[in-house]
């Protein structure tokens, strides 16, 4: 099975992001990265609810929409009513992780969870069975562009060892051919990149590169 490739629109122009989203559409990209941040939970302020909504009515790509805020529970039925197809949130920021996956869950979509480069990859096995992606982020997250840690890498096979279901692993933050390789040979399946796709002189290269 090919890589599930989610080019990041944070890396994209928001003057043209309809002809951004369908130029990796074009490409061959399965899904596309929502980055949606608060200002709080990570220092970075990005998009919300109202362009998940305009994003929908211009694509019918996989929303893979990825929750770095606090208190997420307030916004899944708004993200859900706008469109979003798996609703990611962040270990980091619940205190009831259960109850956040069975919430997503109750909307019939996908439900993810992402751990921060410093949080142990031992935090994700009690809810393995439930979730539907576990999202490893492989920088800190809040800005594209930054370099990838391959420590963070080494957390994949534990997880792909550990799960009793055809869970997909994504692994987001300086993904380009290269590091892509590291981490697909550790067993990731699914790969979020922004800058080595959006600042690409050739976008479907680029896509093609990941698949």
């Amino acid at each position: 099975m090919s890589n599930i490739v989610s080019p990041s629109i944070l890396s994209a122009d928001f003057a043209n992001l309809e002809r951004d989203i369908k130029r990796v559409e074009n490409a061959g990209a399965q899904w596309l990265h929502i980055d949606v941040m608060d200002g709080h939970f990570v220092p970075n302020i990005t998009i919300g609810v109202p362009v998940v909504a305009s994003i929908r009515k211009v694509t019918d790509l996989c929303l893979d929409v990825h929750l770095m805020i606090e208190n997420p529970e307030k916004y899944i039925e708004p993200f859900v009513n706008a469109g979003a197809d798996i609703l990611t949130f962040h270990y980091e920021a619940v205190n009831d992780v259960s109850a956040i996956i069975k919430l997503i869950k109750s909307f019939n979509i996908k439900a993810g969870m992402s751990i921060k480069p410093k949080t142990s990859v031992d935090v994700v096995y009690p809810y393995m069975n439930d979730l539907d992606l576990v999202l490893v982020m492989t920088v800190e997250p809040g800005f594209g562009g930054q370099k990838f840690m391959n420590e963070c890498a080494k957390k994949i096979p534990y997880i792909k060892d550990n799960s009793q279901k055809d869970l997909i692993i994504q692994v987001d933050g300086g993904i380009n051919a290269e590091t892509a390789g590291i981490c697909t040979a550790f067993g990731a399946n699914s790969l979020v990149a922004g800058n080595y796709i959006y600042k690409s002189d050739d976008i479907t290269s680029a896509v093609k590169s990941l698949l």
